[in-house]
């Protein structure tokens, strides 16, 4: 396995403790002490906590796209959808200790009014895309960015109340509920709406 550049252990261990506790929260000592680097190395890399947000932003769009790449090696597009609901379960023990990194990330610099937010937004927007595509593969183009929002609002729903709640059951039974949904979409006639 290659060696980490410094660079990049600067922008694993921030992408780590912005999801963990949150970007403001954060703070250059937070980051340096994790990486195990003097401050002034650390300056050698960012110049400031915001230009190691966007590479923590790029670095995430960069795995998201890399995942919907795998998912895309899926059968069929319900068994592709099937993955993006089943993160939920995948990454369980992470959603109910701090949220969705996804979610908690946008909602932080909405909150901030943060000029990053925009960038952030990208990620909901790869998701989005790539449903969309996948409900449009599965017959349902007329309302297939429709259907994409649907999924991406009720799956963070169900993040924040894991999170809020602390209950793995609960987060099971969505993930349940999310797949009789996306059946009983993928044997509807093609082109009807349906929400969950």
């Amino acid at each position: 396995m290659p060696k980490h550049t410094t660079r990049e252990l600067i922008e694993e261990r921030a992408d780590i403790l912005f999801y963990e506790g949150g970007f403001e929260a954060t703070s250059f000592a937070d980051i340096a002490s994790a990486v195990g680097i003097s401050r002034g190395n650390f300056y050698h890399h960012f110049k400031s906590k915001d230009d190691i947000l966007e590479a923590v932003i790029t670095r995430r769009l960069r795995a998201t796209r890399a995942m919907l790449d795998n998912w895309e090696r899926g059968a069929s597009p319900e068994i592709r959808i099937i993955s993006f609901i089943r993160i939920l379960i995948t990454n369980r023990t992470k959603i109910m200790a701090f949220g969705c990194p996804v979610g908690t990330l946008n909602t932080e610099l909405s909150k901030l009014d943060h000029a990053a937010q925009s960038h952030a937004a990208e990620l909901f927007g790869l998701f989005r895309d790539w449903l969309s595509k996948q409900f449009a593969a599965l017959g349902h183009a007329a309302d297939a960015e429709t259907l994409a929002l649907h999924l991406l609002g009720r799956s963070q729903g169900v993040a924040v109340m894991a999170s809020t709640f602390r209950d793995e059951g609960f987060l099971r039974s969505e993930v349940a509920s999310l797949e009789c949904w996306l059946r009983g979409l993928a044997n509807q006639p093609k082109d009807k709406v349906r929400g969950g």
